[in-house]
């Protein structure tokens, strides 16, 4: 069953950095992008970064670019989230999601990523 965990969130300070994971239990995401959106409360997921199943790029949302960097491990089955210069609006959950095999397109809208994780908290205080 395909299932993705996230892990590395928690509290931090302005200015801080902070390395999400999200792990592919299955190995069912080898051939899929895999990425990150963030979620605030009352609010629809907004697409935050993402990467090829090949693993030599990543795209982001333009309000991201610069202080996030995605990445994935297949051998890991894992997708990283790095963010650095963290602000406090920044503290919203990050999900972890997946498209279905060999998409076609940067899935940078919600519907595009059938394979979700459970989220994980970034607060990031002043």
């Amino acid at each position: 069953q395909a299932q993705l965990v996230e892990s590395g969130g928690g509290t931090v300070q302005t200015g801080d950095f902070l390395r999400l994971s999200c792990v592919d239990s299955g190995g069912t995401f080898s051939d899929s992008y895999m990425g990150w959106f963030r979620q605030a409360p009352g609010k629809d997921r907004e697409f935050v970064a993402a990467v090829k199943w090949t693993g030599d790029s990543g795209h982001y949302a333009d309000s991201r670019k610069g202080r996030f960097t995605v990445s994935r491990d297949n051998a890991k089955n894992a997708v990283y989230l790095e963010m650095s210069s963290l602000k406090p609006e920044d503290t919203v959950v990050y999900c972890c999601a997946a498209t279905q095999r060999f998409a076609r397109g940067t899935p940078n809208r919600r519907n595009d990523c059938p394979y979700w994780g459970q989220g994980t908290q970034v607060t990031v205080s002043t």
